[in-house]
């Protein structure tokens, strides 16, 4: 068990880096729009989006309507869908864990499981399920501490929703530097897709932003 905990711990040490300074981006943001750590943390817990998380504050302070809530997740949160795929029946195999897992399948913990290689003495699915949990924890440290760090000192959180996509983006680059073109040129193509993908429906999640907000200012010119 030792060997498992030891060994999942050292493999996510990347992501703690990463995930520690991104959750403390969402935090500091959700203090300065006035929700305190105890609404930080739910989110992190229930919702554990990553970057739907950084969407969610506009819809909390911009009265976006159910629908287009409901379009931009389904849009921001399509590439799980592929992601999901290549993992249902590993998942599945893991009895009680299954719904853990799916829940806590993000970008960065996606990679990692990827990646990863059986090792000769260790139980796979432990392993897989503490990465998993592991990097749920770090997302959740980052959060408490920025949001408690956002009530005790004034920041500048001006750019700091960028974050989410700076790391997403450094994750990318990094596989594609590390991959060699002759034997991981499908992995390479995959994540292009994904890559590809979510810049889709990135454009269109902003088209429909955009539109959202220029309703908002029609009626409010209306009823001036």
């Amino acid at each position: 068990m030792k060997k498992e905990w030891k060994f999942a711990f050292e493999k996510t040490i990347p992501v703690l880096a990463g995930y520690l300074s991104i959750g403390i981006a969402f935090g500091l943001l959700m203090q300065n729009m006035g929700y305190n750590v105890f609404w930080a943390l739910l989110i992190s817990l229930i919702l554990y989006a990553g970057s739907m998380q950084f969407v969610l504050l506009q819809f909390l302070t911009g009265g976006t309507s159910l629908i287009t809530v409901a379009i931009m997740t389904l849009l921001v949160n399509s590439r799980h869908l592929f992601y999901g795929l290549s993992f249902i029946d590993t998942f599945r195999s893991m009895g009680k864990k299954y719904l853990y897992m799916v829940h806590s399948l993000t970008d960065e913990t996606y990679s990692l499981l990827c990646s990863y290689e059986p090792q000769e003495g260790m139980d796979t699915k432990k392993v897989m399920f503490l990465m998993s949990i592991f990097d749920h924890c770090y997302w959740l440290i980052g959060t408490a501490l920025g949001s408690l760090a956002g009530s005790l000192i004034t920041f500048d959180t001006t750019g700091i929703d960028f974050a989410m996509t700076a790391l997403f983006t450094v994750i990318f680059i990094g596989m594609a530097l590390g991959s060699a073109l002759g034997s991981n040129i499908y992995t390479l193509a995959g994540w292009s897709g994904v890559v590809a993908l979510a810049t889709l429906c990135g454009a269109i999640a902003l088209a429909i932003r955009v539109i959202e907000s220029a309703r908002v200012l029609s009626a409010q010119a209306e009823s001036v």
